[in-house]
C-alpha cells in the first residue's frame, strides 16, 4: 500500500519528534516499570495491575509505530516557497462568512498539525480544501458535512 505524504511545518516535524522521543524513552521505561512492579503481585490471571500495564505498552507501541510512519513520509513545507497570491499550506487566512457577516481566521496545516483551539485547520477539511488554490477577494463555496453550503470571502492571506 502506497503511502501518501504528510505535509508538516518546521514546528510540526519538530513536535513529532519530541513526542516520539518521549515515547520511546521516558514512557517506555515507565511502562516497563509498572510491569515489573505488577509481576511482583503474583498471579497474573487474576492481576489488573499487570493487564493494565500491558495494555499501556500495547497503546505506546501503537503510537510510536504511527510517528514514525508520520515522520517517514512527513514532507516539510519550505516556508520560503509559501506566497500570500493563493491559499496554500501554511498561510493564515481571514475569510468573511457572507451567511452570518462573521469574519474568522484560520491557518492551513497538513492534517497532523490540526489544532482547533489554535484555529489550525487542515488542508483535507471541507473549509481548507475549498480555500486552497483560492485569492484575495475571492468567494469559494464550502459543502460542510451537514450538507449545507457556506460561502467565505477571502478578506486576506498572510504567511
Amino acid at each position: 500500500m502506497e503511502e501518501k505524504e504528510i505535509l508538516l511545518t518546521q514546528e510540526g516535524y519538530d513536535n513529532l519528534e519530541k513526542e516520539l522521543e518521549y515515547l520511546k524513552t521516558e514512557k517506555r521505561a515507565e511502562i516497563a516499570e509498572r510491569i515489573k512492579i505488577a509481576l511482583g503481585f503474583g498471579d497474573l490471571s487474576e492481576n489488573s495491575e499487570y493487564d493494565e500495564a500491558k495494555n499501556a505498552q500495547a497503546s505506546n507501541e501503537t503510537k510510536i509505530a504511527s510517528l514514525e510512519n508520520k515522520l517517514r513520509y512527513a514532507k516539510i513545507i519550505d516556508e520560503s516557497e509559501i506566497d500570500t497570491k493563493s491559499v496554500q499550506v501554511g498561510n493564515t487566512v481571514k475569510i468573511q462568512d457572507l451567511e452570518f457577516n462573521e469574519e474568522l481566521e484560520y491557518t492551513i496545516v497538513g492534517s497532523t498539525e490540526v489544532d482547533l483551539a489554535q484555529n489550525k485547520i487542515s488542508n483535507e477539511s471541507p473549509v481548507g480544501a475549498a480555500l486552497i488554490g483560492a485569492k484575495k477577494g475571492e468567494t469559494v463555496e464550502v459543502k460542510v458535512p451537514t450538507g449545507d453550503i457556506v460561502k467565505y470571502k477571502i478578506l486576506s492571506i498572510k504567511k
